[in-house]
């Protein structure tokens, strides 16, 4: 459906979403765009680091006995702290 637009098309399009949205807020808006794009790329990253297995359950231990928990961040974009935040671990409950 996308190959079908013809160029007038596409400046309409592009005319009517600058009325819409006006010429100040598209960047911000996309600048917020790429930002997301980046966590969810960081998160999917840890998701997989986090499902490969370990080397044995003897060094997992080992390493979990020497270091505390720490609480985990997010990072939104290289260098943004301020947008960092800790993740809480789910906890299973239990219903009667």
């Amino acid at each position: 459906m996308m190959g079908n637009l013809k160029p007038l098309e596409i400046v309409l399009i592009i005319a009517v979403i600058l009325l819409l949205f006006g010429a100040k807020k598209l960047p911000d808006m996309a600048r917020s765009l790429g930002k997301s794009a980046r966590i969810l790329k960081s998160e999917a990253k840890a998701m997989k680091k986090d499902d490969e297995p370990a080397a044995t359950t003897d060094t997992v231990a080992d390493q979990a006995a020497q270091q505390p928990a720490a609480a985990r961040t997010i990072q939104a974009a290289p260098g943004d702290v301020t947008s960092s935040r800790p993740v809480n671990e789910a906890k299973p409950t239990t219903q009667s």
